[in-house]
């Protein structure tokens, strides 16, 4: 079966077909799939019945895994192996978790836009979620084009985010939403890192903004108007234009560029329905920016 890609909006994803996630890929298949991604930047993948096994298999073919993905979970309450990031709403029994549950409150700022670990020095390349058991009425999964987003910013602004440096924690993002329960060994591995606010893509040069919920300062500014200016940027990235909406079908594989990419999931009842996502990501080359010293 030939390898095909067929576009979802004129700006972001488009559905590969063609490729058995279940296999060895071969050298092409690993390169068309990059290939897709440089251009999309999100890639659905629908049918890929995975174990965690072949999940993991196939993410390694993009780079190295990133470890320690369920950062506010710990070691005991695991239901995955650290490889993945368990974006489920299932405790270690398989159980629904309750509404005050620890975990269950810190994942409510998977309904921020985002991108995946901005806040650890080397932030992610790609994520794969996989959609085990999926919801059908609401819990969509929204993308917004951040290359896109940079392209409409008037020449003005451009230059003005160009040299800009933010600081990621994963605390900032939980802060918005109300959540502080963070023992004390957890501030101190969420520490703030630094990342730049516009990267530029390896292969096709292209410049994308880099933005997350994750950001609570501009390295040199005031925090007032430092966040006043990430969310004028939010709001503009996240425009209906630049946004493709994916509503889940049982066993989509959905990739995506976190360098290029922000996206959130939508509300749903996760306090009666199922819903079972494991996410594996890879980490980029190195460091968007020389850490400042511990």
């Amino acid at each position: 079966m030939p390898i095909e890609t067929r576009p979802l909006t004129p700006h972001i994803g488009a559905v590969l077909t063609g490729i058995d996630a279940r296999r060895p890929q071969t050298p092409a298949e690993v390169a068309a799939v990059e290939a897709g991604m440089d251009r999309h930047a999100v890639l659905v993948l629908p049918g890929q019945d995975l174990t965690d096994a072949q999940q993991l298999a196939f993410t390694r073919n993009f780079g190295p895994l990133e470890e320690g993905a369920n950062s506010t979970v710990r070691a005991n309450e695991l239901r995955l192996a650290p490889a993945f990031a368990d974006v489920s709403n299932l405790d270690k029994s398989g159980a629904v978790l309750a509404r005050d549950n620890k975990r269950r409150m810190a994942s409510l700022g998977n309904r921020l836009w985002h991108s995946d670990a901005s806040f650890r020095a080397v932030p992610a390349r790609y994520s794969l979620l996989s959609g085990r058991i999926v919801t059908t009425e609401a819990g969509n999964t929204e993308f917004a084009d951040m290359r896109a987003a940079y392209d409409a910013l008037d020449a003005a602004t451009q230059a003005e985010v160009e040299d800009l440096v933010c600081e990621h924690s994963l605390i900032y993002s939980r802060q918005q939403l109300g959540f502080t329960e963070f023992l004390p060994d957890e501030r101190v591995s969420m520490k703030p890192v630094l990342q730049r606010l516009v990267r530029k893509h390896p292969v096709t040069g292209r410049k994308s903004l880099y933005l997350s919920a994750h950001i609570g300062a501009i390295v040199g500014w005031p925090r007032p108007e430092a966040m006043a200016f990430i969310r004028d940027l939010m709001e503009h990235a996240t425009q209906p234009a630049f946004v493709y909406v994916h509503r889940w079908t049982k066993h989509d594989l959905v990739i995506w560029d976190n360098r290029t990419t922000m996206h959130r999931v939508r509300r749903f009842d996760d306090l009666t329905i199922v819903r079972d996502m494991r996410r594996t990501t890879t980490r980029s080359d190195g460091p968007t920016v020389v850490q400042q010293a511990a």
